[in-house]
């Protein structure tokens, strides 16, 4: 089973641990967080992430989702690629987050390709308003 990673701006990894843990009614297997503190060093980041990595990887690979790319923790996931073995994706969202757990039991890729698809399709305008001469 993959194993996935947040890796973001304290405190949004935990609070996305959360409400997984409330949509599927308890703790998601293989699911961690890290929140990265505003003034939190670089290569503690990147040591806490490997370590992490290590726990996660049942010899399925592991996702990394980051919350925006180009911020800190984004940032530390540079060192943390490594093909077929750890993949990363910035702009992490709930429908994303759901997506990629409700397919981790497939290959990496696919996982990466779900949870992508996942994020694409979960962001919609809704539209309330009620127009006139409707009821």
């Amino acid at each position: 089973m993959v194993g996935i990673l947040l890796l973001t701006h304290a405190p949004l990894g935990q609070a996305f641990v959360a409400a997984c843990a409330h949509v599927f009614r308890g703790p998601t297997e293989r699911l961690e967080a890290i929140d990265v503190a505003a003034d939190q060093d670089l290569a503690e980041v990147q040591a806490l992430a490997l370590q992490a990595i290590a726990r996660l990887n049942d010899g399925s690979g592991v996702l990394v989702i980051t919350d925006v790319k180009g911020g800190t923790p984004a940032n530390c996931c540079n060192k943390l690629h490594d093909e077929g073995r750890v993949e990363v994706i910035a702009g992490i969202s709930l429908p994303m987050l759901l997506r990629a757990i409700t397919y981790r039991r497939d290959s990496l890729d696919v996982v990466v390709e779900m949870a992508l698809a996942g994020a694409q399709s979960g962001a919609v305008r809704v539209d309330n308003r009620i127009r006139v001469g409707e009821n």
